[in-house]
């Protein structure tokens, strides 16, 4: 067996991955093996427990959730698959413990009174960029689905928008050179591929403007070149301070969406499929937290089917 370093074996995992992936997951690759692993690893010749469960450690110390780092050794653990196929490393097996004292940050939700207020706000001050925060909050689509969003996308004899496509800003590491570019993709999941009917109100907003616009046109820009994400985020930012409303993060929008969803009784299945998940565990994950009177009623209902009180 000839030994190289995680350095030597990650240049050529990316040359065999490069091909089969999305540029922005290669890209993605590219950073996480940048700022995090070849940095610790790269040196090293094995990859055995301890040494991974120091790294873990460590980057929960630095303020990293068990999430991200969990994405970290995802990316690890394929480089060390490529290094054994090779026979360039010994296969090593971890068991990896987490603090479990970390309890998951509540996400951000609009209250129903700003939701409302926004959504008002925008049907007397019409623009094009405010249509793109008025369908986040009636569609729950994420900030890269919105941008990339074009007019051909609306269908108003069925009362439905189809969610083809995402874009974002990458950043792109080719040896020396570092940049970024801004990539129109397909959509984050094949799920996420979708689509969404309208509302009578939404509709009544969009009808007459497909009438006067160009089909190939982006939503938002309604020009030939699209909004880019980081754009889109500073003017949502200066509209809720124009409405005096506290900041959440944009994708609050689609976080507010969703708890409307579940807070109307909707099922959890379609919600999970308007909001593109690939799997329903992560919308009862992120929206279903029942409160004490649901688990009352819950057991109230469990007794009356066995004929109790």
């Amino acid at each position: 067996m000839t030994h190289l370093t995680i350095r030597e074996i990650a240049d050529s995992w990316k040359e065999k991955k490069r091909p089969y992936v999305k540029r922005s997951t290669f890209a993605a690759y590219m950073l996480t093996l940048e700022n995090h692993l070849l940095p610790y690893f790269g040196n090293l010749t094995e990859l055995n427990e301890a040494t991974v469960q120091s790294f873990v450690l460590e980057k929960i110390n630095s303020g990293l959730c068990v999430k991200t780092i969990k994405d970290i050794l995802i990316v690890l653990k394929m480089i060390m698959k490529h290094g054994v196929k090779n026979e360039w490393i010994n296969h090593a097996e971890w068991e990896i413990k987490y603090p479990t004292t970390a309890t998951p940050p509540e996400i951000e939700v609009l209250t129903v009174a700003n939701h409302k207020k926004i959504l008002d706000h925008i049907k007397e001050n019409f623009s094009f960029r405010s249509l793109g925060i008025y369908l986040c909050l009636t569609t729950g689509l994420r900030i890269g689905e919105i941008c990339a969003l074009r007019w051909d996308d609306f269908n108003v004899h069925k009362g439905t928008l189809m969610v083809k496509r995402t874009i974002e800003r990458i950043y792109v590491i080719n040896g020396e050179e570092k940049h970024t570019e801004l990539v129109i993709n397909t959509p984050k999941t094949p799920n996420s591929v979708r689509e969404i009917p309208l509302s009578t109100e939404a509709l009544s907003l969009i009808k007459p403007l497909m009438k006067i616009v160009n089909p190939g046109f982006y939503v938002i820009s309604n020009d030939s070149k699209p909004i880019e994400p980081r754009t889109y985020r500073a003017y949502y930012k200066r509209l809720m301070k124009t409405l005096n409303i506290p900041a959440i993060k944009f994708h609050g929008l689609r976080h507010s969406f969703a708890t409307r969803c579940i807070e109307s009784n909707c099922d959890y299945k379609t919600v999970s499929v308007l909001l593109g998940h690939s799997d329903i565990s992560t919308t009862l994950n992120l929206y279903v937290h029942p409160n004490m009177e649901q688990k009352k009623r819950c057991i109230s209902k469990m007794f009356k089917s066995l004929g109790k009180k």
